[in-house]
């Protein structure tokens, strides 16, 4: 029989989210083994991390080999491109208004799983295992987890890192609630002619929105974006024929030639969008986080940052000496994560919603609302300031630390 070896906390899932909770955990004392393969082959997805993501990758020292991968985000439009009778002009937002020189900054998501596994390789108290989780065993006092190649773990507490298809969510018993949209998401990084000056623009279409989020340059490139473009599910398999050149075209139209002529870098992605919201965030000494407990379209670039947000009050919410998956400690992390969750979801739902919804009493409250946050300056304060971190208590990790402060 195979030797069974314990910690205090296994985390499955080598993603960003995993990896920073494992980074995390292990620098707060405890023993942690991190569970999982890290997806570090080239795509076009990029992440873009907001202030308090930022705060929480600075204080636990993992900024400074990020920072020649970053592209900054001081400015963020929105342009109404639906054709609705309600036209609004466009509305920018500066983060210098609510006292930022950045929003935030955008990586590509294969960079950040790199360099954070660089730095979890090196993390003491954290052992690394790549494998693949088959199934989860609870008891009483602990839980246990048995991988592919018949390797046992033991531990406390389990964090269900491991994505929408949550192996440990479903070995907990907790159930999902799934929804469908009639969009496709294309994704795909991109050179252009005209710089992007740290602009993210957001335009607003009948089939969802197609957005440019800054990238830094490289050589030859001096200028780089990022696209994600939802669309309908038979315009996305026309366009998957379409070779790069007609593909790139088709993008300078969409984008009224806003960044002037685009050229595709490496592969193109296109996958369905869905949504998933978990109706518990722990039991049987299992807390999810990230894509794990939520899952919602790429809009206003609130998925990560959600996730990171689960990581840093899981962390607020361990005591050292304590038993990790007692209880007490998951009915903590659910009343500090449950509001938050589903305010983003339900926003994030409402308003790729009303994209798709042309009736006219829709269409004017969209635009009524747009005219509202380009002239009420306190509501565009407000919204800037949740858009980056929501009211009520931010966990430790997320704050100013001193010299630390952004």
């Amino acid at each position: 029989m195979i030797e069974k070896t314990s910690s205090d906390i296994i985390v499955v899932g080598a993603g960003a989210a995993g990896l920073t909770a494992a980074i995390g955990l292990a620098q707060g004392g405890w023993s942690v083994r991190l569970i999982g393969r890290p997806d570090t082959g080239v795509n076009a997805r990029t992440v873009a991390l907001f202030d308090g993501s930022l705060r929480l990758l600075e204080n636990l020292g993992l900024i400074e080999s990020l920072r020649p991968d970053f592209a900054a985000l001081a400015t963020m439009r929105i342009v109404d491109d639906t054709g609705s009778l309600f036209f609004v002009p466009p509305v920018e937002f500066h983060a210098t208004e609510i006292g930022l020189d950045v929003f935030g900054e955008n990586i590509e998501n294969r960079l950040l799983v790199t360099h954070l596994m660089a730095a979890a390789r090196q993390t003491p108290g954290l052992e690394i295992v790549e494998g693949i989780v088959t199934h989860a065993i609870h008891e009483k006092e602990k839980a246990e987890v048995l991988l592919d190649d018949g390797r046992h773990f033991a531990a406390r507490l389990l964090v269900a890192a491991d994505g929408r298809k949550s192996l440990l969510r479903k070995a907990a018993g907790i159930a999902t609630r799934d929804w469908s949209y009639p969009q496709t998401a294309l994704t795909a990084l991109l050179s252009h002619a005209r710089p992007h000056r740290e602009v993210s623009t957001e335009f607003h279409t009948r089939q969802g929105p197609f957005t440019f989020v800054p990238l830094p340059g490289k050589p030859g490139m001096p200028n780089r974006s990022s696209l994600v473009w939802m669309m309908d599910p038979q315009e996305a398999r026309r366009r998957e024929r379409l070779d790069d050149a007609q593909l790139a075209r088709e993008m300078e139209r969409q984008s009224h030639h806003l960044l002037g002529h685009l050229q595709l870098e490496g592969p193109r992605s296109f996958f369905p969008m869905s949504g998933l919201a978990a109706t518990q965030l722990a039991a049987r000494r299992t807390i999810l986080v990230g894509d794990a407990g939520h899952g919602f379209p790429p809009i206003g670039a609130q998925g990560l940052n959600l996730g990171l947000r689960d990581v840093a009050h899981l962390i607020d919410c361990l005591v050292q000496g304590d038993d990790p998956g007692a209880d007490d400690v998951l009915a903590r992390y659910t009343a500090a994560r449950q509001t938050d969750i589903r305010t983003r979801t339900f926003g994030v739902d409402l308003l790729n919603r009303t994209l798709l919804n042309g009736i006219l009493p829709v269409d004017a409250a969209r635009g009524l609302g747009l005219m509202a946050l380009a002239n009420i300056r306190p509501l565009r304060r407000f919204v800037m300031r949740e858009g980056v971190m929501p009211r009520g208590s931010v966990p430790r990790l997320m704050q100013a630390q001193g010299a630390n402060s952004r």
